[in-house]
């Protein structure tokens, strides 16, 4: 091999090597200090595309199970006033049962009428107080159309668990029993057997409304499960992309750190060997 001085190609060779050993000695350090393969889009632009797709459909997961868990909360909240609602209408009907006895006194009646109008008043109080994030529930103007719960991560209908309105009528005392003042159900026992029939149809509405908001509950909280299996899932996806894998990073900076030194040590070498030409000269 000729002997050079202006072109020192062994020189240029282990510069070359120490370079591409410094980059990915420096690759491997910044993998373990983020923990991240992909840091950047020139470490994989394809394999960063899909991770940034995943991360947003976790993303939206996450939140598709809050708005679920919301709504649950909003139907536990709703169950918990229906069921003092209908304790209310039991202890109604039970004192009308007595009423329509027979046996009972004009001072004994206004006794039960006085306790049932209470009573009503108290489900009004009820209906017309709750309310669940500033919304009422049960006051007949809170909840006008169909409530929508945004479970899913799509606009399409299967993201979406709709509640009837109905479950949120207006569930007022004069609006369940038909009456306001019930001082015209407790003249006479007839009179109280005939209000029977509507405390009964008071009662089987809330019921059936309870049971309705029972069987929503169970759908949101499957909703919400597999919102969250589906999150895993992604998750898990996600890291199989973007995760570094320390144990071979921590190898490869190794292997690389002593390619640098080696690197270093042939280019000192190399960088001597002009100075031979002198001892031509």
């Amino acid at each position: 091999m000729a002997i050079t001085v202006n072109t020192n190609i062994p020189s240029l060779t282990a510069q070359k090597s120490l370079n591409g050993a410094t980059d990915k000695m420096n690759v491997a350090m910044q993998r373990m200090s983020t923990g991240m393969r992909i840091n950047s889009s020139k470490d994989d632009a394809a394999g960063m595309a899909v991770v940034t797709k995943l991360n947003y459909k976790i993303s939206s997961l996450d939140v598709a199970k809050d708005n679920g868990q919301m709504g649950a909360a909003m139907l536990e909240t709703s169950e918990g006033v229906l069921n003092v609602i209908s304790n209310n209408l039991t202890r109604i009907r039970d004192l009308t049962e007595q009423a329509a006895n027979g046996t009972y006194g004009t001072d004994a009646m206004n006794a039960i009428k006085t306790e049932v109008q209470a009573r009503m008043d108290e489900i009004t109080r009820l209906a017309n107080s709750a309310e669940f994030n500033g919304r009422t529930l049960f006051d007949g103007q809170g909840v006008t159309e169909n409530i929508k719960l945004q479970v899913g991560i799509t606009s399409e209908d299967t993201s979406v668990i709709e509640l009837s309105k109905d479950l949120f009528a207006d569930a007022q005392a004069s609006t369940l029993l038909g009456v306001g003042d019930v001082t015209a159900n407790y003249v006479s026992d007839s009179a109280a057997r005939t209000f029977l029939t509507s405390i009964d149809s008071a009662l089987e509405d809330i019921t059936s409304r309870t049971t309705l908001l029972g069987g929503y509950q169970q759908r949101i909280i499957s909703a919400v499960d597999a919102a969250g299996v589906m999150s895993t899932n992604l998750t898990s996806a996600a890291s199989l992309i973007q995760d570094a894998d320390i144990a071979e990073e921590s190898s490869s900076y190794i292997k690389r750190q002593i390619l640098q030194q080696t690197s270093a040590s042939l280019l000192a070498t190399a960088n001597q060997a002009p100075s031979i030409a002198m001892n031509l000269i």
